[in-house]
């Protein structure tokens, strides 16, 4: 697990924890995130996804997609970490799966 210190992982749980308070209000995430989360969870609707949990795969599938500043493989890590730290005992599973699929599907596009 990454160390607290580590000003990486701080900026992460940061924006995560901001993303987890907004994942209350509707309509405030591009339509773009969620549909690709949507696609590769296609048995979890979004609204059925338990909040943290979509708020790392939001944060993630944002810095996969749209910032792009980091390795794919250190974005995936990071947030599997944040999915032990924060969620249930399947929440870095599940967020591994949606994020590799949607990985593929990236890789695949570019």
């Amino acid at each position: 697990m990454k160390t607290a210190s580590d000003p990486r992982h701080q900026k992460r749980i940061d924006r995560m924890q901001k993303l987890f308070a907004l994942s209350f209000q509707s309509n405030h995430f591009d339509e773009s995130v969620d549909s690709k989360i949507a696609s590769s969870a296609p048995e979890w609707p979004i609204d059925k996804i338990a909040k943290i949990d979509l708020a790392i795969l939001r944060l993630a599938v944002y810095e996969l997609t749209v910032a792009k500043d980091q390795p794919p493989k250190v974005i995936i890590d990071e947030a599997i970490e944040l999915a032990k730290a924060y969620g249930n005992e399947n929440s870095s599973k599940f967020v591994n799966g949606v994020l590799g699929s949607i990985l593929a599907e990236v890789s695949h596009d570019a």
